[in-house]
């Protein structure tokens, strides 16, 4: 009896001891947080002349513009969201 007794006593121990590292695993997920902080400094974004904005998609750390340009033509401008910087622009054109 008295071993059945320590038993109990072990297996509670290690219930709590489990809850409490999953609590912990979690809440040190949760703190890292995403890879996109809560603000940054001022930025500009140079677009064309007469362009105007077509759609904005964004992820967890880009921002993709679609720019309609004035001829029609179309580019996606890449923003990474850490920074605000520009990262690059596509060119979107018809096939021949």
């Amino acid at each position: 009896m008295r071993a059945l007794k320590i038993l109990v006593v072990v297996m509670g121990v290690m219930l709590i001891g489990g809850f409490a590292l999953l609590v912990a695993v979690i809440a040190g997920r949760l703190s890292r947080g995403g890879s996109v902080p809560r603000s940054f400094a001022a930025t500009t974004i140079d677009i064309p002349r007469d362009a105007r904005i077509g759609t904005m998609t964004a992820g967890t750390d880009r921002l993709v513009l679609e720019l309609v340009l004035p001829e029609g033509a179309r580019q996606l401008v890449v923003v990474d969201l850490a920074t605000g910087a520009r990262l690059g622009i596509i060119e979107l054109r018809e096939p021949p």
